[in-house]
């Protein structure tokens, strides 16, 4: 299975961005990971917009499962949920904040309180 790594990446500090990602990779090795930090723009975003954009995009295309980290709000990662949730694919979110909000509640197929709970029920899913 496919999973795009979503979350928030544009004013972010490594351990913001990255360290997560890099425990989803040691966790399920057996699954393709889609990773944008593969593609590290930050402090060329308004260079490279429309690579960022259209990479994103292709990226989420190839893959069945949109695994979110929303730490803080973020734009980006709000324009990839819907833009999965459009294309079919199954969104998890895992979100420590209680309050939730509406548009993002009706995009997800699952919230998760931890990145432990999500990855344990995305390796569920291609059982």
């Amino acid at each position: 299975m496919a999973i795009y790594l979503a979350g928030p990446i544009f004013q972010c500090e490594d351990h913001e961005c990255i360290n997560w990602r890099e425990e989803v990779k040691r966790r399920l090795p057996h699954h393709v990971i889609c990773d944008p930090m593969e593609r590290d723009y930050r402090g060329q975003t308004d260079e490279f917009f429309r690579q960022i954009v259209e990479d994103d995009k292709s990226s989420i295309d190839r893959c069945s499962v949109l695994l979110v980290n929303y730490l803080k709000p973020s734009v980006g990662t709000s324009m990839e949920i819907l833009y999965a949730w459009e294309r079919g694919k199954h969104v998890v979110v895992v979100i420590q904040n209680p309050e939730m909000s509406p548009w993002m509640l009706y995009h997800s197929h699952r919230v998760c309180q931890s990145l432990n709970e999500a990855i344990i029920y995305i390796d569920g899913l291609s059982a």
